[in-house]
């Protein structure tokens, strides 16, 4: 029969948000579990682009959002915590990229003066030439222009790994989970019949967080899912790029980043608006011919005759939002010991845990005495799409 635990505070979902605010409770002296149904980051945190924006792509129009603000703070410290000595010690995370870059290709530039004069981007943005440009731009043919963003490109697994060090002996695989009450309180979770009691419960999953719910008898606060069809291309003459290819319009036409695969090979991962509305409703093979024209227009030199092509749709989960609009910030709805919530963007994961940590501290919650953790079956980690879709 599985032991009762107590732990101050228990999570449930280990992507990056729920495993940052673990390593943040942890270092703070709580005691945590931190329980996970599938893989660590497997759902939306190890098929995200790994950019830690700034809130430039959100501010192309040339005036200021409230995503932009929301989000101006997040690469330095991501930076400080990449470096050692920031809220958390992720030296050792591989850093892919030191800046992400906007690239417009043709004459495009000048409709971007807005944008260049906005206070979003002033100070944060340089443009770069010859041997600063990005390795797949160096070609003589290429007549655009390159401007450098204080943004940075993390490589998510090794972040994942790096969290889930830090995790100690709290971390918990778990398939089956209900509520565990007392006097109809929540205080705490049964997990495949393991009982869990906390002085504080965060709900963390994502996708995942509309199921759990439902698991607990609970119908708010409501999750939207905003779907993506990204695209991932494979093959020995693609060269690292980090950028958001600029359109006419206020979202980057393409947003790509380069992840080394397990073969040496680098791997080309293709977002921005290609990869939503409209790209939601092609079917694969269409979406995949969409990619290849749109890189054969803009990077003739690049060779794509040897490049494996896969798609992989990804549901970003969030708040419901009217109208299905992308939140500005973190959320977080509590009830009682419940917390729920999600950081809406990967760069954003130190936000949701700010937002858990004022909450703990408003409600008086300490680091408790709890007893050592017994040997508890740890999650796997989750494996990029590109090793499963073209291994």
């Amino acid at each position: 029969m599985p032991s009762v635990i107590s732990t101050d505070v228990l999570i449930v979902g280990a992507g990056v948000a729920g495993l940052w605010l673990n390593a943040r409770l942890r270092r703070q002296g709580f005691s945590t579990v931190l329980v996970e149904s599938a893989t660590l980051g497997g759902g939306q945190s190890v098929k995200s682009q790994g950019i830690i924006h700034g809130g430039a792509k959100y501010a192309l129009h040339g005036a200021l959002t409230g995503a932009s603000e929301a989000i101006a703070d997040m690469p330095r410290r991501w930076r400080e915590a990449l470096a050692g000595d920031g809220e958390l010690d992720l030296s050792g995370v591989r850093l892919l990229s030191e800046a992400h870059y906007l690239w417009s290709p043709g004459t495009l530039a000048g409709n971007l003066t807005s944008f260049f004069a906005s206070k979003a981007v002033r100070g944060r943005v340089d443009q770069v030439k010859g041997d600063q440009l990005p390795p797949a731009l160096q070609d003589k043919r290429f007549k655009g222009k390159v401007y450098r963003l204080a943004e940075l490109v993390i490589d998510v697994p090794s972040l994942i790994q790096r969290l889930a060090d830090l995790a100690g002996d709290g971390l918990l695989a778990g398939q089956h989970i209900e509520p565990l009450l007392e006097d109809g309180l929540l205080v705490g979770l049964k997990v495949d019949a393991r009982e869990i009691r906390a002085q504080r419960i965060v709900i963390s999953a994502g996708a995942g967080t509309a199921t759990l719910l439902e698991a607990l008898g609970l119908s708010q606060p409501a999750m939207q899912r905003r779907p993506l069809h990204m695209i991932i291309a494979k093959g020995p003459g693609l060269k690292p790029l980090y950028a958001h290819c600029l359109g006419g319009g206020t979202k980057p036409r393409l947003t790509i980043t380069t992840h080394p695969a397990a073969d040496g090979q680098w791997v080309w991962y293709l977002g921005g608006d290609i990869a939503e509305a409209e790209g939601v409703a092609r079917e694969p093979a269409e979406q995949i011919a969409t990619a290849q024209k749109e890189l054969a227009q803009l990077l003739p030199w690049i060779d794509l005759d040897t490049v494996q092509w896969a798609t992989l749709r990804v549901d970003r989960a969030e708040p419901l939002q009217t109208g299905l609009t992308r939140p500005d910030n973190a959320f977080l709805a509590e009830q009682g010991r419940l917390l729920v919530g999600w950081p809406t963007k990967l760069a954003l994961a130190p936000d949701f845990a700010d937002r858990v940590i004022s909450a703990l501290q408003r409600d008086g919650i300490q680091p408790g005495h709890s007893a050592p953790l017994p040997e508890l079956p740890k999650p796997p980690m989750g494996i990029p799409a590109w090793e499963q879709l073209l291994p």
